[in-house]
């Protein structure tokens, strides 16, 4: 136990230290036609190579929490299967979906939350942060399930240097809530719009979208000014003014935005296709983050991958930094009361490939 809190140690010192510049994921929710809920959603980290992988967790599958003095809190053990996208180590996962149909995923939230001080005493009812997907998927079927189970536990921070965060929880039926912790206070929040990006609060993010009401798909009509006659130089032109820089504010009104003028899709693997198309949008280089020279680590990407899942078909894809080619686990495919735990990194081979074409 003392090395594995050793090693978590180090990791979260890993996390920390890049913290400010480099946190910073992107979420949308789109339907199909034929009523197909998808979720998708982009994570950042700039300063590190997160090694990320994914897990596959059976029923009946028993962990422990995380807590300031190491692996000590609550035990739980999954009454749901689930897959998952664990960043650091397979303990944090940071977005998955479980057999019920119900899909987690974290986002960071630097500044605003709080979560309520750690008590020893009531270690068997603390649970991490960055474990609370995890609980969550093992767990919880419906919103309504998530929202009584988030009464009954201790939400906490492993570690008071690290950057706290909020949560995103999708059900089958396609409801969708954030979960923020307001000076140890959990709040639930109502998410019609199915955005998230990070700080400030969600409430914030969708106020601020009053300020983009000129704002519309097409183009501008051409207009006199004075003598002068005044016409876009191209297609697109309802959307100038829109913000182009990565920090959380300008991410979710592009977000918002993009998603709401997306045609619909006929189908599921259409609208997955387009929700990755639409998260390109939101890819960050690894330089735009830090000052020249600066940069903390060999990466391709600050978008370290980006996911998503289908609700009804309870499928998840991702690609990577290193790949772009879409992978997919399908849940139905596999049966959790016999398949064992699972973690395998999301690339074996962390080297983007080219294929040669050959010309005759």
């Amino acid at each position: 136990m003392k090395t594995r809190t050793i090693i978590l140690s180090l990791t979260l010192a890993g996390l920390i230290t890049v913290s400010s510049p480099a946190d910073a994921c992107t979420g949308i929710t789109l339907t199909a036609k034929d009523s197909t809920t998808i979720v998708a959603r982009t994570i950042e980290w700039g300063g590190s190579d997160l090694n990320s992988q994914y897990i596959i967790v059976p029923r009946g599958y028993t962990s422990c929490s995380y807590t300031p003095e190491g692996v000590q809190g609550m035990s739980f053990t999954s009454r749901y299967g689930y897959v998952g996208l664990a960043v650091e180590q397979k303990d944090f996962i940071a977005e998955g979906i479980n057999e019920a149909g119900l899909s987690a995923g974290l986002f960071y939230f630097p500044h605003y939350g709080q979560y309520e001080t750690y008590d020893a005493e009531k270690k068997d009812t603390s649970i991490a942060d960055l474990q609370l997907v995890a609980w969550i998927l093992g767990n919880c079927a419906t919103i309504n399930e998530v929202i009584e189970s988030v009464k009954q536990v201790h939400i906490i921070s492993i570690d008071p240097r690290a950057s706290t965060v909020h949560w995103r929880f999708t059900d089958s039926a396609g409801r969708q809530v954030v979960l923020e912790i307001i000076d140890g206070t959990p709040k639930f929040y109502e998410n019609k719009l199915g955005v998230l990006t990070n700080s400030p609060g969600f409430e914030w993010h969708l106020t601020n979208l009053n300020n983009y009401v000129n704002l519309y798909p097409g183009s501008a009509p051409a207009q006199s000014l004075g003598d002068a006659r005044l016409a876009s130089f191209g297609a697109g032109s309802g959307f100038l003014g829109i913000p182009g820089d990565v920090t959380p504010p300008s991410r979710f009104v592009r977000a918002a935005f993009y998603q709401a003028t997306a045609p619909r899709q006929d189908n599921a693997e259409k609208t997955v296709l387009q929700a990755f198309q639409i998260l390109n949008n939101f890819d960050i280089p690894v330089g735009v983050e830090f000052a020249e020279g600066k940069v903390p680590a060999d990466i391709p990407s600050a978008t370290q991958w980006t996911s998503a899942t289908d609700m009804k078909n309870r499928i998840i894809y991702f690609r990577t930094m290193y790949n772009s080619e879409i992978r997919s686990i399908c849940l139905d495919r596999i049966d959790f009361s016999k398949v064992s735990y699972q973690a395998v990194p999301l690339d074996e081979v962390k080297q983007r490939p080219i294929r040669i074409i050959s010309v005759r």
